[in-house]
């Protein structure tokens, strides 16, 4: 993995469509040793100064010509997948999941470009006639500032490239510390793509992502994190009124309804909380099964658990590789071990995994209910637990006491049953018979309450990078 870094210039960022370098660089661990396996650049405040400098220019020029964008962003598109091996066995080392999966996470990448550079922005008249003509225009906003987070770090970021570059926007974008290589690696890709300023890649410790926040030139901060720290954005975004989407954290219930059938979910059920290891701020976070169900589901998602094989990401045949990076993999550990000393049971896993990195068994929780930590915080990481209910409408109503509220699922062999129960579940989306199945390019997605403010994707997620301006005229004939 190290032969590949210098090929793709990982030692600077990309400002102005340049390589720039930096005197100082942190190290970046490899999950799976525990160990430093290269450096990434620490920027200047005077770098960032000249990144926001760089879009602000650039996007005089990029914001005129609608077809033009629409067209990079097709190269953009081909230019990544043409990358996509060596970006997905960088993504690999940093983050931590399968090769199989940092390829899917590539493919996604472009896949959301091609949805964005194929979007139409509908023109919006509201009248036309003998006594005047009003249209509504969306306009971008100038310069946007993006933040990612660690666990899906090159999607994100393409949730927010993407429709921000489209709307006619330039972004200068920070990756988290813990995996900035991929992202500094897809601005070298795109480099000589788009043109000079466009897009800005940088990277750096904190107080970094503070000063994007409270720089005078972004017009709006897009970010995606920490509920706690989502806060801390909105406050110093607050000063200048900076627009903001922010998409946060989420303790996502899943509801098991009576007389469903534990075989058939039961695979769906379990890859739906324990995907990219439990690391999505959607997966099913805790499942409430109804008490006649609730025996043969936890014994039939602890079987899987049994079966899943957890190691490095590039070993042929892992399916789950470590928790990305140690505060995580602390916590998971102080939530499960917090459980079991408050009378949980753990059907399967329950322990670190005695090897070299972040490893954690796949853990599935039983003889647990709320006002345990682990029902109650989001774990982020591979702990499930599943909590035993009498009545539809107790489930329901645990579901919704929670300040999180971004994805929720309901499982049935009645549809019509499970729909009723969705519409009752407060958060951003609801799935049946699936979790976070409604994440595609073409459907908002956003959290209530404490899991975000705005949304995503979609010609909605597009909006939120415009601004609307008001045309009116005496009738134009």
């Amino acid at each position: 993995m190290s032969l590949l870094l210098p090929q793709l210039d990982l030692a600077s960022v990309t400002i102005g469509g340049r390589e720039v370098t930096t005197a100082d660089s942190f190290e970046v661990i490899n999950p799976a040793t525990g160990e430093p396996f290269a450096v990434a650049p620490n920027i200047t405040a005077a770098q960032l100064d000249d990144a926001f400098a760089a879009a602000n220019t650039a996007q005089l020029t990029w914001r005129k010509d609608e077809q033009g964008r629409r067209a990079a962003l097709r190269a953009a598109a081909d230019a990544i997948d043409a990358a996509a091996p060596t970006l997905a066995g960088i993504l690999t080392a940093e983050q931590g999941k399968p090769l199989s999966d940092a390829l899917s996470e590539i493919g996604t990448a472009t896949y959301w470009l091609r949805y964005y550079a194929e979007l139409e922005i509908p023109k919006e008249i509201v009248q036309d006639d003998d006594n005047g003509y009003a249209e509504v225009l969306r306009r971008p906003l100038g310069v946007v500032a993006a933040i990612t987070p660690w666990n899906f770090p090159i999607v994100l970021a393409m949730w927010k490239i993407a429709p921000a570059l489209l709307a006619g926007n330039t972004m200068v974008i920070k990756p988290s510390p813990f995996t900035p290589l991929t992202t500094l690696a897809l601005g070298a890709v795109l480099r000589d793509v788009l043109p000079a300023g466009v897009l800005n890649v940088v990277s750096g410790v904190d107080p970094l992502g503070a000063s994007m926040s409270a720089h005078p030139v972004p017009r709006k901060i897009s970010f995606t994190g920490s509920t706690a720290t989502g806060k801390r954005v909105a406050a110093a975004a607050a000063d200048d009124l900076k627009r903001l989407t922010l998409e946060l954290g989420g303790n996502d219930p899943a509801i098991v309804l009576p007389g469903t059938d534990v075989a058939a979910i039961a695979p769906s059920l379990f890859w739906g909380a324990f995907g990219n290891n439990g690391q999505i701020c959607l997966a099913a976070k805790r499942v409430y099964a109804h008490e006649s169900v609730h025996a043969e589901l936890v014994e039939a998602l602890a079987e899987i658990a049994r079966g899943v094989r957890v190691d490095e990401g590039t070993v042929e045949g892992a399916q789950l590789g470590p928790i990305n990076n140690l505060p995580q993999y602390n916590r998971v550990s102080e939530l499960v071990a917090d459980a079991l000393s408050n009378g949980a049971r753990a059907a399967a896993g329950g322990r670190r995994i005695d090897r070299p990195g972040y490893f954690f068994e796949p853990t599935i929780l039983d003889r647990i209910d709320d006002g345990i930590r682990i029902v109650d915080e989001e774990q982020f990481g591979p702990a499930l637990p599943v909590v035993s209910y009498s009545s539809v409408e107790d489930a329901v109503g645990r579901a919704n006491a929670s300040m999180y509220a971004l994805t929720a699922s309901v499982w049935g062999s009645d549809l019509d049953e499970a729909y009723a129960v969705a519409g009752s579940i407060d958060s951003g989306q609801v799935s049946i018979n699936s979790h976070g199945g409604a994440v595609l390019p073409h459907l908002p997605f956003g959290g209530h309450k404490w899991s975000g403010i705005g949304v995503e994707n979609g010609p909605w997620g597009l909006y939120g990078f415009t601004e609307l301006q008001v045309i009116q005229s005496p009738p134009r004939g």
